[in-house]
């Protein structure tokens, strides 16, 4: 059967043959974009010369691959955002199950901010913190439904070539209803050390769990690290806890010095540590 993509946000269109070469492009290093469980992103071209990210999932017929599909199809499909990834078109087949997004010249934020010389200062990282949380509220407040996205981390940042940031990967997000507070889920969601704990219990959650998230990513780009780092001087290992003590003891100038913060942005950074913890 012949198929094309969905009909376009900005009035392009994909052929089955062209998706079907994106899809071939994976297997090239010099067109891939990044890689997971699900699969596969490389970046291709429309006829006018316009970039995108096209996202190839694997499997033929396996439910998991089906359902994260469905959901980020059902998700980014009904939203539109400044800081969220725009969404262009798919193609959902036997063999070949694609998304197709705008492309995103600086690639995603955790491959700039635990780099030793970043070009991301101090000044373009609150920018990008406060960015996501735009991103964040949009999804829990503004949508008809609530959405939750399940998987808030650095490597779900993507940055344009202004490096503003726009939050992608909706895989595993959910749509609720408003009047339900809480949902249980069947299984454990989101990246371990990201996610809440309630995410990998046998509780019913809520959309605070990207909260949580968020608050995890403030603590990385305050410290430009990891949050989990088991090389690190004892007592620094667990980011958030090293924090919370110096915070706890009237010590923050000793994270300042540590990681290289300047005294002007220091209202900036108190701030999200404040929000983090």
């Amino acid at each position: 059967m012949a198929t094309t993509a969905a009909v376009l946000t900005v009035g392009l269109s994909l052929s089955f043959s062209q998706l079907l070469d994106f899809a071939g492009e994976v297997s090239k290093t010099g067109n891939l974009l990044g890689s997971g469980g699900f699969g596969a992103v490389c970046k291709g071209l429309f006829a006018d010369g316009t970039a995108v990210a096209v996202k190839v999932l694997s499997g033929r017929s396996d439910r998991r691959i089906e359902e994260q599909f469905m959901a980020e199809v059902s998700t980014i499909g009904r939203v539109h955002h400044f800081n969220l990834v725009q969404f262009y078109g798919l193609c959902f087949e036997r063999d070949l199950r694609t998304l197709v997004y705008e492309f995103m010249d600086n690639g995603s934020l955790d491959n700039h901010l635990f780099l030793e010389n970043s070009m991301l200062e101090s000044e373009k990282l609150h920018e990008i913190a406060v960015g996501t949380a735009k991103a964040i509220a949009y999804l829990h407040e503004e949508c008809q439904q609530r959405i939750i996205h399940y998987d808030i981390k650095s490597g779900n940042i993507l940055l344009d070539s202004k490096f503003t940031p726009k939050e992608a990967d909706f895989g595993l997000a959910k749509l609720c209803n408003r009047d339900n507070t809480h949902i249980t889920l069947t299984g454990g969601r989101g990246t371990p050390g990201y996610a809440a704990p309630e995410l990998w219990m046998p509780l019913p959650i809520t959309h605070k769990c990207d909260v949580y998230s968020y608050g995890m990513l403030l603590f990385e780009i305050v410290g430009r690290r990891r949050i989990l780092n088991v090389n690190a001087e004892k007592g620094d290992e667990w980011f958030p806890k090293w924090v919370w003590d110096k915070v706890e003891s009237g010590e923050m100038g000793d994270l300042m010095a540590v990681y290289g913060i300047e005294e002007k942005n220091r209202s900036k950074v108190d701030k999200m540590v404040k929000v983090a913890l």
